[in-house]
């Protein structure tokens, strides 16, 4: 694999560029720099004649260089000296006046690169978003992973001794937690997937070429971890509002209590069922709906206001 200078780089370069985006070029190009050689009077003709085209141009140039995507950044680069090298070869340059044919293809071709551009931009968003969700998506993995498999043999070798209920509480929390970062993970993808150019806007706040999109991409990365790991923390915040009776919402069709009862007699495998589709069912809609999960937090605090006053 090559870069636009003929240069061979190894193959774990271009794969972080694929996840990164591509560097900012350290010496990045003016228009002039890409004139065809013989056309340096013809340049400044154009100048004259087609001001704003050519200061469109140049803007273009610029943020081609700070493009996502290598590919991208030597497409537009060509394209926009290959609309140079048409303008300043057209025989229409030399009219006293601009001519209006060749300022429509100017117009049109500038109006082409912009899209590709945008493009370029939705995509460093996207990538970003999704590499954030599936870090925050494996994280969690081994959040939940962790304190299942190993966590009753530490807290065995630190001398703590869990009784049956103790065990089915936490394994009921950890399970709340790792559905609700996955319903987190669904609400990022139905809410803000299909809306990369509001998510473009919002991060640019409105104007072009305000955030360079390597940066869109690393935020948008962080975005979504950040999100899988609220969708945790208000999954556990709800479980133990509800399961401590805290905040009577709903009423647990099992407890641990009733998983194991203190008679010795084996409980119901049934009741272990209800028990953990009932906390899977809390913490995916945690998760999924942080209003509603912020709304159980305000009645918490706000019952707790009470009691003091």
């Amino acid at each position: 694999m090559t870069d636009n200078g003929g240069r061979r780089h190894p193959w774990w370069r271009a794969l972080r560029e694929s996840v990164q985006g591509a560097d900012t070029e350290l010496r990045p190009e003016g228009l002039r720099e890409v004139v065809p050689a013989g056309f340096d009077g013809t340049y400044v003709q154009f100048g004259d004649l087609y001001p704003e085209q050519q200061l469109q141009l140049q803007l273009l140039l610029g943020a081609s260089q700070r493009a996502f995507e290598r590919r991208t950044r030597v497409a537009a680069r060509v394209a926009v000296a290959r609309v140079l090298g048409n303008a300043l070869s057209d025989p229409r340059l030399a009219d006293a006046k601009p001519n209006e044919h060749l300022t429509a293809y100017l117009d049109q071709e500038i109006h082409d690169l912009k899209g590709r551009l945008a493009q370029d931009s939705a995509t460093a968003v996207s990538r970003g978003l999704n590499i954030g969700l599936a870090v925050g998506s494996s994280a969690s993995l081994a959040l939940l992973a962790v304190p299942l498999l190993w966590g009753v043999d530490l807290l065995g070798a630190l001398g703590v001794t869990l009784n049956c209920t103790d065990r089915w509480s936490l394994l009921g929390a950890f399970v709340c937690g790792g559905v609700g970062a996955f319903g987190a993970v669904l609400s990022v993808l139905v809410r803000l997937r299909g809306s990369v150019d509001q998510l473009t806007r919002r991060l640019t706040d409105g104007r072009e070429d305000v955030v360079v999109p390597g940066q869109m991409a690393r935020s948008m990365r962080h975005e979504g971890v950040y999100r899988v790991f609220v969708g945790w923390i208000l999954a556990l915040a709800v479980y133990f509002l509800l399961s401590g009776g805290i905040v009577p919402v709903f009423e647990s069709p099992a407890t641990a209590a009733e998983i194991c009862p203190a008679t010795g007699t084996p409980g119901s495998a049934a009741k272990g069922t209800e028990f953990w589709g009932f906390w899977c069912a809390i913490g995916f809609v945690a998760g999924f709906n942080e209003r509603w999960a912020f709304g159980i937090l305000s009645r918490a605090s706000t019952r707790r206001s009470g009691k003091s006053a």
